[in-house]
C-alpha cells in the first residue's frame, strides 16, 4: 500500500502534469474503493486532533477513540454513550462532550469505516461486540455521498496565474476573478 500513497504524495506535489492531476482527481472510483475496502480505516492527524479534545473532556482516555496517526477508526456500539458520559469532568457540560462526540462521529473518517462491509462495533475498550446492520453501513455510505456532494472535490482547484495588475480598473478586475476563484 505504500506505493498507493507515494502516487498520492506525487499528485498533491506536483510532479505529474496538470491536465493528469486534474483528470485523476475527479476519478469517482477512488470514492467506492474507500466505502468497498476492508481494512480498517486509520487515523489521520484530524481524528487525533478530535479524539484528544474527547479525551481531554473525561477523566481518563476510552480505548475506542484513536490514540495516534495509523490508528484504526472504530464504529462505536449502540448505546456507547451511557458508558461515556459518567466519565465526564464534572466541571464540563454535558452539552460540550456531545458536541465533541457528534464531530467525531459525524467525521468523514469515521462514517467511511461505518459503511465499509463487514465494518464491526466496538465497546469503550475497543472490544468488537456486533457487526454494523446493513441499514446503518447504508446510512453511512448516503451521508459520505452527501459530504462529497457538498464538498465537491478534495484537492484546491489549480488556478491559472494572473498577471499583474497595470491599472486601478485592472486591479479590482483581478481581486473580484479572484474571489469567484475562492468563494468564501
Amino acid at each position: 500500500m505504500s506505493w498507493v500513497r507515494d502516487v498520492e504524495w506525487r499528485i498533491l506535489g506536483g510532479d505529474i502534469p496538470e491536465t493528469l492531476r486534474t483528470a485523476m482527481c475527479q476519478n469517482s472510483s477512488t470514492t467506492k474503493s474507500k466505502l468497498n475496502s476492508s481494512g480498517p480505516v486509520l487515523a489521520r492527524e484530524r481524528e487525533v486532533a478530535k479524539t484528544e479534545a474527547i479525551n481531554a473532556l473525561l477523566t481518563r482516555p476510552i480505548a475506542i477513540l484513536p490514540a495516534k496517526v495509523g490508528d484504526p477508526v472504530r464504529p462505536f456500539a449502540l448505546g456507547l454513550w451511557s458508558e461515556i458520559r459518567p466519565l465526564l469532568k464534572p466541571e464540563i457540560s454535558v452539552s460540550t462532550l456531545r458536541k465533541a462526540l457528534a464531530t467525531y462521529v459525524h467525521s468523514r473518517s469515521y462514517r467511511i469505516a461505518t459503511a465499509r462491509p463487514g465494518s464491526v462495533r466496538h465497546d469503550i475498550n475497543a472490544e468488537p461486540v456486533e457487526p454494523v446492520s446493513d441499514a446503518d453501513r447504508l446510512d453511512a455510505q448516503q451521508k459520505y455521498e452527501s459530504f462529497k456532494a457538498r464538498e465537491g472535490p478534495r484537492s484546491p482547484k489549480l488556478a491559472a496565474p494572473l498577471s499583474t495588475p497595470t491599472s486601478k480598473t485592472e486591479a479590482i478586475r483581478v481581486t473580484l476573478l479572484r474571489r469567484k476563484d475562492n468563494p468564501r
